[in-house]
């Protein structure tokens, strides 16, 4: 049973900023020379990146349920149930 969807936007999101802090970590501690600007690039693209991989889930996940929608009428008319019912 899964616990919550997958969001592959907020993955690739979260492993660009966590990119960009080891690339400031490994500066600090004196591993290798990072410009200061690099970490708005990997930011950025990783950003970009997200966004992409997040449109497209959303498209795959969009067209999937309209398909079984399409073969399925077997619900009940909306005007038969919920609050108008009663009026």
């Amino acid at each position: 049973m899964l616990r919550h969807e997958f969001r592959p936007g907020r993955l690739v999101a979260g492993l660009a900023v966590l990119g960009a802090a080891v690339t400031y970590a490994g500066d600090a501690a004196g591993a290798w020379h990072t410009p200061w600007y690099m970490s708005f690039v990997v930011v950025w693209d990783g950003l970009c990146l997200a966004a992409l991989a997040a449109w497209t889930h959303y498209r795959i996940r969009r067209r999937r349920p309209a398909r079984t929608a399409s073969s399925e009428n077997t619900g009940a008319p909306a005007s038969t149930s919920g609050s108008q019912a009663m009026r």
